[in-house]
């Protein structure tokens, strides 16, 4: 008889590779990775914020974050709510489009406050020492643009969609940066009602599309023009 005395496994012990850290799950890993990357720009801004800190939070690989986003840029438009939801706010009629627009800013900014990644590159653009927060800022805008001009038409990316970009970006930095003022100190039911309005009032407002010669439609030309 032999002198070896098998092992016998513990009742906590298996052999069974644990399924989260082989799992092929590609829609469950990009979740995780918007997760995550979402609460590691809030907390350590754009620029501080890593693609390692972000694979380490979400459980998944550095490479693993680069396939499914390209870049730290990308990763961050994906991970930032507002563009990323505008097209499923605007979908239905337009006469409720300013009550769309409001409720899901709002409530999603009630809800967030200080970590929204939002907030967090606005404050990075705001000191001015951060041009790539100022880009970003900038694509964030264009990725919406899109959306507005299949809405409105494209001479509302001239009489409209900066006006209401450049309103939801002022009550952003009033309310949830500065956190000082009148807009700060409303409820948000007030905030909502008077946020709606605005809002309104710019959809309103907007023109109809100018004569084909006109300079407001030869801007819109070469900012549409190849290289631009």
């Amino acid at each position: 008889m032999s002198g070896t005395v098998s092992r016998v496994p513990r009742p906590n012990e298996t052999s069974t590779p644990d399924p989260r850290r082989h799992r092929r799950d590609p829609d469950g890993h990009r979740q995780e990775i918007l997760a995550a990357a979402g609460a590691a720009f809030a907390e350590r801004g754009y620029q501080r914020a890593t693609l390692r800190d972000i694979a380490s939070r979400a459980g998944v690989t550095h490479g693993s974050v680069l396939r499914h986003f390209g870049s730290k840029e990308q990763l961050f438009l994906a991970a930032v709510p507002g563009p990323r939801d505008l097209a499923d706010v605007a979908e239905g009629p337009l006469d409720t489009l300013a009550e769309r627009i409001t409720a899901a800013y709002l409530d999603r900014m009630e809800k967030a406050g200080n970590s929204d990644p939002f907030v967090a590159l606005l404050r990075s653009a705001g000191g001015g020492d951060d041009s790539t927060a100022t880009g970003l800022l900038l694509a964030m805008q264009q990725s919406s643009e899109e959306v507005y001009r299949r809405l409105l038409g494209p001479h509302s990316l001239i009489s409209t969609v900066p006006f209401l970009a450049s309103l939801l970006i002022g009550v952003t930095f009033t309310r949830y940066v500065a956190r000082r003022g009148t807009l700060a100190e409303m409820s948000t039911e007030q905030c909502r009602h008077y946020l709606q309005a605005a809002v309104q009032a710019l959809l309103d407002a907007a023109p109809q599309p100018a004569p084909p010669n006109s300079p407001d439609t030869a801007a819109l030309s070469s900012r549409s023009a190849p290289g631009r």
